[in-house]
């Protein structure tokens, strides 16, 4: 097969003999288009990790919070404000220093293109190394919401007309690599920032990404020994990748990502009936799906619907009582048949209104793993007389679908952040409701529980870490009773590397981050990577 994706760009050997430019590819991205704006949905990879910073970098392999652009922070005895001390000695990588007045209007921005930040009623700068952010009502969560958003020039964005618009082609940064030295629609490069804050951590020379249209494109490069970093799935890994050069190939995947769900759009029935969630749940073999579609590096998801990364969190006594997420297609059929959808001659159920018991799932067309689950899914439903058919077009477009809630159904990501909150208010918040043809960033399924809201409201208003996992429970408690999505399994943190061109990787015994090349942490891999001399 040939390297689809590289066009050229490098030898096949590149990999091997190294130019201290690493080397990384993108399985969900045929082409590159230049567009470095952060606030774009459509930006980059690395956009948020080598070009622009936040004020703090979570990570959540400990959960702790690492300073970043801000050197320290204080958050109000009564949840309702924090303020940030900057670092006095950030420069843009054109050279004019970063200053409070980029914060503040960073946060305008954010909030006139991406909305949220509800609870901020004001963001000002006490003096050029000090911000102040006032929140309208207390919100614990706000300091890490806060904390993540990358910061952007006031004297380069002030004099945009069209922010949302703008592709910020050739960008001004304050991370470790913000040059563009090369750009073409399979490839481009970044090399260092040269008034970069932490010039000692500018170890390695650049980062080239490589556009892929697929996995297994993205995969062969990476078996090949022409890429140094990956975190796509990889089937079979250690076979196909690991044992043909053990001395210095390793992967790491921690199943501390988020749940991955299959999510049904309750604006549409029957997904608007729980018992039908729950049978349909129940006629899932997670097994199977664990196995065949993610060739076991997890496990079946449980009904409160937490990653692993939430250990600490989970209510035994939930966990143990678990029924709706565990094979069990007799007593799936029994609860269809009850909720009064019948079992026709030809063996297929029927709807209230006469059709079909039939519906797609959407999954994008990069993901082989993906695609597999939802193959598994698919199989197992004809146990119980349902119909589903699988989607597959690109990502874009099957993002689109879940994002306006035209969707059936789909195989969905959740929020993964410090605490459950982000997640279960993904999940059942009525305030991350939009109606059908709104975008929404969240809550695709758009399930909106008033008990679960309270509690997140509740949840939000204090800092106490025992209330905290009081609420949490309680929380727990209602998804296993509402069943708004399906988990299926903690998403493994997708990390694999080849030591022969850089050392100072992450590793399960120095989780200094995670081994992702998509998250807030890759900025912690960037600037402790080093070149093999």
């Amino acid at each position: 097969m040939a390297l689809s994706g590289c066009s050229g760009v490098h030898g096949a050997s590149a990999g091997k003999t190294s130019d201290g430019i690493l080397r990384i590819p993108r399985e969900d991205t045929a082409t590159f288009t230049a567009n470095f704006n952060p606030f774009s949905p459509t930006a980059l990879p690395m956009t948020t990790q080598a070009v622009f910073e936040p004020l703090l970098i979570v990570n959540p392999m400990t959960g702790k919070a690492v300073p970043w652009l801000g050197k320290s922070w204080t958050v109000d005895p009564d949840g309702k404000g924090v303020t940030f001390t900057l670092r006095s000695d950030v420069k843009w990588s054109d050279g004019q220093p970063m200053t409070a007045a980029d914060v503040v209007s960073t946060f305008t921005l954010a909030q006139k293109i991406q909305g949220g930040y509800s609870y901020l009623s004001k963001v000002s700068a006490v003096n050029p190394t000090t911000v102040r952010f006032d929140f309208n009502k207390a919100y614990s969560p706000g300091l890490y919401e806060i904390g993540a958003q990358v910061i952007v020039p006031e004297h380069v964005w002030s004099k945009v007309s069209d922010p949302a618009k703008f592709t910020n082609a050739n960008p001004v940064g304050t991370g470790p690599y913000t040059k563009v030295s090369h750009f073409q629609t399979q490839s481009y490069e970044l090399d260092k920032n040269p008034n970069y804050w932490q010039p000692q951590k500018q170890q390695i020379n650049g980062i080239e990404m490589l556009a892929f249209a697929g996995n297994s494109g993205a995969n062969l490069a990476f078996e090949n020994g022409d890429v140094d970093w990956s975190d796509q799935f990889i089937p079979s890994i250690q076979k196909s990748y690991v044992d043909k050069d053990p001395a210095h190939r390793k992967f790491w995947y921690p199943t501390t990502g988020g749940t991955i769900q299959w999510q049904l759009n309750t604006t549409k029935a029957p997904f608007n009936d729980v018992n039908v969630r729950k049978a349909l749940s129940m006629a899932v073999d997670r097994s199977q799906v664990a196995t065949l579609g993610e060739s076991s590096y997890t496990h079946p998801a449980d009904c409160t619907g937490l990653t692993d990364g939430y250990a600490s969190w989970k209510d035994a006594s939930i966990v143990n009582s678990c029924d709706w997420t565990k094979l069990n297609v007799a007593e799936a059929n029994k609860m269809l048949d009850a909720a009064g959808y019948p079992r026709g001659a030809n063996g297929i159920r029927t709807l209230k209104s006469g059709k079909p018991f039939a519906f797609s799932i959407s999954v994008g067309s990069a993901s082989s793993d993906w695609i597999s689950v939802a193959q598994v899914i698919a199989k197992n439903m004809q146990a119980i007389g349902v119909q589903m058919t699988v989607s597959s077009p690109d990502w874009s477009q099957v993002v689109d679908g879940y994002s306006k809630g035209t969707f059936d159904t789909g195989i969905v990501w959740t929020n993964d952040a410090t605490t459950p909150y982000e997640f279960y208010r993904g999940e059942m918040s009525q305030n991350s409701v939009v109606p059908v043809g709104t975008s929404a960033n969240e809550n695709y399924h758009r399930f909106g529980d008033a008990q679960a809201t309270s509690l997140l409201n509740q949840m939000a208003a204090t800092s106490d870490p025992a209330k905290q996992k009081t609420i949490v429970d309680q929380l727990q408690a209602r998804f296993n009773t509402t069943a708004p999505a399906i988990p299926l399994f903690p998403s493994p943190v997708w990390g694999a590397y080849s030591d022969q061109n850089f050392t100072g990787w992450p590793t399960a015994t120095d989780p200094y981050a995670t081994l992702s090349a998509r998250s807030s942490t890759t900025t912690l891999v960037l600037t402790s990577l080093k070149p093999v001399k």
